[in-house]
């Protein structure tokens, strides 16, 4: 008697979507099915190996390089495999979601590379999930072109030497596809993300002569990076196509993967790319981790943590310098600005200090950095031009004058600022606007100026809750207490009613979005991803 064939996937609670089915293909979902089999269990073990971490973090307020991969970190033969042609000038990458226009527009906007983001800068509902995949398959057969009806703009792709070169985020080992299930289990999200977009374009990349590349998001070790080169070599053995045609670029946006890049990088080894320096991750990282750490370890308002702060100086140096001396791609952060069609002398201002970062990081040995909105593109360009010229990278800048301790990437007390009062109505007053936004759909949002994603309203959540229970007094001799912060709350809430009218905040979702801020700022047990809870009210 014959086994009995694998169970499908099914489709849970899903409104059918237009052409969902050319995403949804059986082949495709049998690919994801196996992809869930094999893997997820080993995902299941990691994340229960985060939170053994995490309680001993807990107790011992302190992090070092692991001593049982030292031989990995003091063998300096090993390197990782050379850039694709594709992925050898990274310059300047634009990040986005992948909505239509966003498409056509990061793939125009004169940047080298998008990370195409179904993680931070999107809301995963199922119709982001699905058409997001159908806007990249789009966008390789040449069958984007659309005209906004609401503003009857027409979008369109230029010549494909043009456009840049899509990187694919999939979401973070965290998250689950509710809507995707096996057995009664949903799929991790990542796995979802990762399947169907490989398994629909991994050749078609190839025959156009760039391949399949990732970015992945908030990995906390190099145990994390192992499972993903797995899930690499036999992706490529299931299709057909040679191990190492994919890449991936690992955000080191956790503070234990800090300790751990060159593992990380070593484990990806036939696989790897880069490492990018993700700053509001790894803020809220440190957080999360030292939250029961004391004084020493509160961070003031996130916008006094620049990247020219000791402990940020020495997380960016070291990542330079282990990315180089391994042959990878070093990646800066996040310009975010959105400039103002309005206001040119807010422009003019934030310009002067994106280009002063984007200096900064090509003088550091930089091969790229990020943007956020395609005004950004030649400002960042034009940094590294300054820097690369004709090379398509400065990889032979091998920073051999970084020396980081292990205590110099957690001396958060080095920091002079302090806590504010303003800094707490920001952090509320971006949380609400941002998770609202979510809540309906929306991952990345212009608030005040600047693009924010999910990353934002968890560094904002995260430290309004530190501030609370380090018990920290503002200048205006206020202390950080549960009730200020519900006040803090009410008060912004009723200046958007105000600002919005009462109409567009009753169609809105800004009462579940100031209820959910406060839930996960105010718990004493701290969740350890706001979109845990937030995907739940997500429909």
């Amino acid at each position: 008697m014959s086994a009995p064939a694998p169970s499908p996937l099914a489709i849970v609670d899903a409104e059918p979507l237009p052409r969902q089915d050319e995403v949804l293909t059986d082949a495709a979902l049998a690919f994801v099915a196996e992809l869930h089999r094999r893997f997820t269990p080993r995902r299941d073990e990691l994340l229960a190996r985060r939170g053994e971490r995490r309680a001993e973090i807990a107790r011992t307020s302190t992090l070092d390089f692991l001593p049982e991969t030292e031989a990995v970190r003091v063998d300096d033969t090993w390197k990782v495999a050379p850039a694709p042609a594709a992925l050898d000038d990274r310059r300047v990458e634009i990040t986005g979601p992948t909505d239509r226009k966003m498409t056509v527009n990061a793939l125009n906007s004169g940047a080298r590379v998008w990370l195409a983001d179904f993680e931070d800068a999107s809301a995963p509902t199922w119709e982001n999930v699905v058409t997001g995949q159908l806007n990249l398959i789009d966008a390789y057969t040449r069958n984007i072109d659309f005209t906004d009806p609401r503003s009857g703009k027409s979008y369109a792709l230029k010549p494909a030497e043009e456009l840049a070169t899509v990187v694919t985020r999939p979401r973070g080992w965290h998250l689950d596809e509710r809507h995707l299930q096996l057995d009664g289990t949903p799929v991790p999200g990542a796995l979802v993300d990762f399947g169907l977009y490989f398994f629909h374009n991994a050749q078609r990349l190839i025959d156009l002569g760039k391949g399949p590349y990732f970015y992945l998001p908030k990995t906390e070790s190099y145990l994390e990076a192992r499972l993903w080169n797995d899930i690499f070599v036999f992706a490529q053995d299931y299709v057909g196509i040679p191990q190492g045609t994919v890449r991936a670029t690992v955000l080191i946006e956790t503070i234990t993967a800090a300790y751990e890049m060159e593992e990380i990088l070593y484990e990806l080894r036939d696989h790897a790319s880069g490492l990018n320096a993700g700053r509001w991750d790894y803020l809220f990282s440190i957080v999360k981790n030292f939250r029961d750490g004391g004084s020493k370890f509160v961070l003031p308002d996130r916008n006094l943590v620049t990247m020219t702060a000791p402990f940020m100086r020495a997380y960016t140096e070291l990542l330079v310098r282990t990315c180089h001396k391994r042959g990878a791609h070093a990646i800066g952060g996040m310009a975010a600005f959105i400039p103002s069609r309005r206001d040119a002398e807010v422009n003019k201002v934030a310009f002067e200090k994106v280009k002063a970062d984007k200096d900064r990081e090509a003088g550091d040995g930089f091969d790229g950095s990020w943007v956020a909105h395609p005004d950004l593109v030649p400002i960042a360009m034009a940094s590294f031009d300054a820097v690369l010229g004709a090379k398509p990278n400065q990889k032979d800048r091998l920073r051999e004058d970084v020396s980081v301790a292990a205590g110099d990437l957690i001396a958060i007390d080095t920091l002079d600022a302090k806590p504010s009062y303003d800094g707490l109505r920001n952090a509320v007053a971006v949380g609400i606007r941002y998770i609202e936004a979510w809540l309906r759909g929306m991952g990345a949002v212009a608030i005040f100026n600047l693009m924010e994603d999910a990353a934002t309203a968890e560094i904002s959540r995260s430290q309004i809750w530190q501030w609370i229970n380090a018990d920290v007094v503002f200048e205006n001799g206020e202390h950080a207490t549960s009730d200020l912060a519900r006040k803090v709350a009410a008060e912004e809430l009723a200046a958007i009613r105000a600002e919005v009218g009462d109409e567009t905040f009753e169609a809105g979702k800004w009462q579940q979005a100031h209820d959910l801020l406060l839930q996960v700022s105010l718990d004493q047990d701290y969740a350890d991803f706001l979109t845990l809870p937030a995907y739940e009210q997500l429909r």
